[in-house]
């Protein structure tokens, strides 16, 4: 601003010497009794003399302007980079401070989880959570109870009983054999984990049939060995 108003002044000096100038130059071609003679004599000396005077204030005065000029540009310069660079560091400081108070915003532990070393043995007294062992204790009873009634339920379920259906061919003795009583014979015998199914006649050739029975046992009870050794008791049949 103050270099502005430099050049603004310098500006309204050189039109007011370039105006003095004009009415000097307008006073020497005046027809007045003190520059008749002298205007008479030799006008055109007089006049170039008088505008080379003035020539020479108005270059010198425009080479001051120049200069001043151009120290002004090089103070607008300066105070540019001096503005890119304070708001640099402004941007700079204002990051760091959002950095610093980020950790702040995050909400702070209980205190009771937290006792200050600082604070006096009453306030740590005070910020013991007498409810808390209550809490944990109600809760590992509610556990250990499903626990207890989780145990109940698998013991009071009856626990995988591995059958298999068995297809037995019993062949009579001859064709005089009498399939029924045949039949009844294979069907008395009754063993633990042993179910008897449906029945029926095939043939087998020349007149004689044989019969096959289904049933169902308990793997860990009854065995197609066991069947046989007992079906096979029946000699006058089978």
């Amino acid at each position: 601003e103050n270099g502005a108003s430099n050049i603004l002044r310098d500006i309204a000096r050189a039109r007011e010497n370039i105006q003095k100038s004009l009415a000097g130059i307008s006073s020497i071609w005046e027809p007045d009794g003190n520059s008749k003679g002298r205007n008479r004599d030799n006008p055109i000396s007089n006049h170039s003399a008088v505008q080379g005077a003035d020539n020479g204030e108005l270059c010198n005065r425009v080479s001051i302007l120049e200069k001043e000029n151009e120290d002004l540009h090089k103070v607008v310069e300066d105070l540019r980079s001096a503005l890119g660079k304070l708001e640099s560091r402004l941007c700079a400081v204002e990051r760091s401070a959002a950095g610093t108070q980020a950790p702040l915003a995050r909400p702070a532990a209980p205190a009771q989880h937290r006792p200050s070393a600082e604070a006096p043995a009453e306030e740590e007294d005070d910020d013991i959570d007498l409810f808390g062992s209550d809490e944990d204790e109600e809760a590992s009873r509610i556990r250990e109870e499903r626990i207890r009634q989780y145990s109940q339920r698998k013991s009071k379920k009856p626990a995988l009983i591995a059958k298999s259906s068995i297809l037995l061919d019993v062949k009579p003795w001859s064709d005089e054999t009498d399939m029924a009583k045949l039949e009844a014979c294979v069907r008395s015998v009754q063993v633990d984990g042993l179910l008897w199914g449906c029945s029926k006649l095939l043939p087998v050739g020349y007149g004689i049939r044989k019969l096959q029975i289904q049933c169902v046992v308990e793997d860990d009870k009854v065995g197609t060995d066991l069947l046989e050794e007992e079906i096979t008791k029946f000699e006058e049949f089978v």
